[in-house]
């Protein structure tokens, strides 16, 4: 499985029990189902499948999971702070206006006003308020993403649109 065909669940943030459980930091919205029979971890630049035995909400953003052949706190230690991920196929579908961060690389953006701006090549959710960064052909643009500026995302022909702020594209 390769990374770009993945999602980024969450991370590997300690061990849970002397029997090689551990925690998982989840970085998603909302998990639809926690009933994966497998698990992306990323290991020395490669993602390597660990089967599930058990697993199971634990607080809020928490996953508690026992895998199959991690059994000690030995073999725990060795995923600790480690990327999980899961494949990109597992998404449920979404309707609308709704849409996945890495489904709109590549769209074409407009803004009401003044017309094509040019391509999402980007997008930044690690800030406090998600960019999605656009290449001009000559410059890169950085435009926050916020339901009052979003007009409309068509899916089939790879279009957003949107009505920005005076200025905002010229900074």
């Amino acid at each position: 499985m390769k990374k770009q065909d993945c999602y980024y669940l969450g991370k590997i943030v300690s061990k849970f029990s002397f029997k090689g459980e551990i925690l998982l930091k989840l970085d998603v919205d909302e998990v639809n189902s926690i009933d994966f029979t497998s698990i992306f971890i990323e290991l020395d630049n490669t993602l390597v499948p660990h089967i599930v035995n058990k697993i199971s909400l634990h607080k809020s953003s928490l996953l508690r999971i026992k895998f199959q052949n991690i059994d000690s706190e030995e073999k725990a230690n060795k995923i600790l702070k480690k990327e999980a991920f899961l494949p990109l196929k597992d998404l449920p579908k979404l309707e609308g206006n709704k849409f996945y961060y890495h489904e709109i690389i590549g769209f074409k953006v407009f803004d009401k006003k003044t017309g094509e701006i040019g391509k999402v090549i980007e997008i930044n959710d690690q800030t406090s308020q998600t960019i999605i960064i656009i290449n001009t052909g000559d410059k890169k643009i950085m435009i926050p993403l916020v339901d009052e500026f979003l007009i409309d995302l068509n899916k089939k022909s790879k279009i957003i649109t949107f009505n920005l702020p005076e200025g905002l594209i010229d900074l």
